[in-house]
């Protein structure tokens, strides 16, 4: 039997073009999972230095989710949320600003927020500064009768540390040569009326040891604290009365070091609640990355003397985001004679420069490095240029059109961690869930991101300066473990920037998590959660009052929803920031395809317990004191 040349030939090519299809509608699945919006999330188009993760409130208390942002040693700003479509960021206060919290500490129906102050380096010592937010006004608070500890300010954290349904404060300072030792881990205490007295002091921490999650790993309703950011990271049993035992050795299964973050999560809906640990380094001196498909460069360099291998990249040299740490605004000198460049408008944030040969001819044969500190650029001859220095702080920087560059042997990066919780003790289950990458990652956040009812993470690598920073998500799938996916969008691609934070919100009130990064030396960014699975699964979303009958604050209240045969657990104010604490009360749930009624329970941190029956899904549910 004979069959036609043409006939084969068009069912060929039909059985390609189909399966083409098949693959490209199998892309659009994922490719939009998550899309970055702009027109609902107006930003500063600029790179900046960042501290910690965005901070989450219902400031205004209108019922949608404001940001505090901070640019660091810039300042912090205001993003109001009207109706899930964000301002433009609004100036609240200038200058070095490290952790921030927010509670309602005298009880009087209006938010406060303390911010951090840094200190200089120990020359400037300086307390933390206090605002009351009525309606959209940033109002300043004075100090109190006994003022707050001056410090080298880095973390703030609200706490109902001793029960009594007030907020106390745990307020932590980078540790300064002059104290000689003694410890700057102040606990202060709520009189009731809203003034915080000091009452106790943590041990002191080496250099960045003050980062902090505030947690309940033994399940008896008094809040742990987990410290780590220098060394070992260490567990602290809380005692009921604003002092604290430490339990690292009993309490983790083996020392765990190089921590970036932690996150709460109960990724087995068992109740108890687990921890994720992302953990890597910072860059190393002289650590640069070169991207032949772009052929953009970028580097790393810190304190002291530098100097690149020469760059070929011909009669000009185009830079992008150059940045040292403010406030060593540090000088340019160019060419042989070194003059200097000059800039113009503002230089806190990244600084592009283009540099003609002719403009930058040479380059000095002895520079006064230490003299005269600052960048040396100089063309060299054979179209190549010499960028060498010295500076006093982390700087970055990016070059465009280099023809080729070594390669650099980068230092391996580390395994996260998840630490399953089995009565109040941890056992590591990472490989066993398949949640292994050996990367340097910096941040996290925990969310059911498809509305399935299992808390999925997301994780924020450092990055690779010249390369698009892709965030790696994964989804549970229960007893099967996690599942990581691919091309969901969560990408940022300005060059010269590190990964560093992120936090998660639902921002718009439809149902689905989503992400807002922050990139140190870098910009902000949202992504709109447009995952298919989320869409079509239901949800709940609980907006958490103050208690009913004592009106105690719902932060670090602890919500339980059970839908069908799941329990899922979470508590207000939780979350992966190093150093600042939220107070995001409303909670998300996703609930599958549960239609069945959902029995909520909510505990305050005062003990006072609401149970309801919620018959609704796919809404808001307003509970507790308004």
């Amino acid at each position: 039997m004979k069959v036609n040349n043409s006939i084969c030939l068009y069912i060929y090519v039909l059985v390609i073009f189909s399966t083409v299809i098949q693959d490209v509608k199998a892309q659009n699945k994922t490719v939009n999972a998550f899309v970055e919006v702009f027109k609902e999330f107006p930003r500063l188009e600029k790179n900046l230095r960042k501290w910690d993760a965005p901070v989450v409130a219902d400031l205004d208390q209108d019922g949608y989710q404001d940001l505090l942002i901070n640019d660091h040693g810039l300042g912090i700003q205001v993003q109001w949320n009207n109706k899930g479509k964000f301002a433009k960021p609004y100036d609240i206060i200038m200058g070095d600003l490290h952790g921030v919290s927010i509670a309602d500490i005298d009880n009087d129906g209006n938010l406060e927020v303390i911010m951090s102050r840094g200190g200089g380096s120990g020359s400037n010592a300086r307390n933390s500064k206090m605002f009351r937010v009525v309606g959209r006004e940033f109002i300043p608070l004075g100090d109190f009768k006994e003022p707050l500890a001056l410090m080298r300010g880095r973390t703030v954290k609200f706490i109902d540390a001793d029960n009594d349904g007030d907020l106390d404060l745990l307020n932590f300072a980078f540790p300064d040569s002059s104290k000689k030792g003694a410890s700057e881990s102040y606990v202060y205490e709520n009189n009731g009326n809203g003034e915080l007295v000091l009452h106790s002091t943590l041990p002191s921490v080496k250099a960045n040891g003050q980062k902090t999650l505030i947690t309940d790993f033994n399940d008896d309703a008094v809040l742990d604290i987990v410290l780590y950011g220098q060394g070992k990271t260490k567990a602290f049993k809380g005692n009921g009365d604003l002092t604290y035992t430490e339990v690292t050795n009993s309490v983790f299964p083996f020392d765990i070091v190089e921590t970036t973050s932690i996150s709460e999560i109960d990724f087995d809906n068992d109740g108890d609640l687990d921890l994720f640990i992302t953990r890597g380094t910072d860059f190393k001196k002289g650590q640069n990355f070169y991207n032949p498909k772009t052929k953009d460069w970028g580097f790393f360099t810190t304190r002291g003397q530098f100097q690149f291998e020469d760059i070929e990249v011909g009669d000009v040299l185009n830079m992008e985001n150059f940045q040292s740490q403010w406030p060593n605004n540090d000088t340019y000198f160019i060419g042989e004679t070194g003059y200097d460049y000059e800039f113009e408008g503002e230089t806190h944030s990244g600084k592009n420069i283009r540099l003609v040969n002719s403009d930058a001819l040479g380059f000095p044969d002895n520079p006064d490095y230490k003299g005269k500190r600052g960048w040396y650029i100089g063309y060299v001859g054979n179209r190549k240029w010499r960028i060498a220095g010295f500076l006093w702080a982390p700087s970055t920087g990016v070059v465009h059109g280099v023809k080729n560059y070594a390669p650099f042997k980068h230092p391996e990066g580390f395994n996260d961690i998840l630490l399953e919780n089995t009565n109040g003790k941890f056992k590591e289950v990472t490989k066993k869930l398949g949640l292994v990458n050996k990367e340097h990652t910096m941040a996290n956040a925990v969310a059911d991101f498809n509305n399935d009812g299992l808390d999925d993470i997301l994780v924020i690598r450092r990055g690779k300066l010249v390369f698009d920073n892709e965030s790696i998500l994964y989804l549970n799938r229960g007893k099967s473990g996690f599942e990581e996916m691919k091309n969901h969008g969560v990408v940022s691609k300005e060059l010269g920037a590190i990964g560093m934070a992120v936090e998660v919100m639902d921002y718009n009130e439809d149902g689905n998590i989503d992400v807002v990064i922050g990139n140190e030396r870098g910009k902000w960014h949202l992504f709109k959660n447009q995952l298919k699975e989320a869409t079509e699964n239901k949800f709940i979303n609980i907006e958490v009052g103050k208690s009913p009958k004592a009106n105690m604050s719902p932060l670090g209240a602890k919500v339980e929803l059970s839908s069908c045969s799941t329990r899922q657990t979470y508590r207000i104010g939780t979350t992966n920031s190093q150093y600042s604490q939220g107070h995001n009360n409303l909670v998300h749930f996703g609930i599958s395809q549960c239609s069945s009624p959902n029995k909520l329970t909510i505990t305050w941190s005062n003990g006072e317990v609401l149970k309801k029956t919620i018959k609704t899904v796919n809404t808001k549910i307003s509970v507790g004191r308004k």
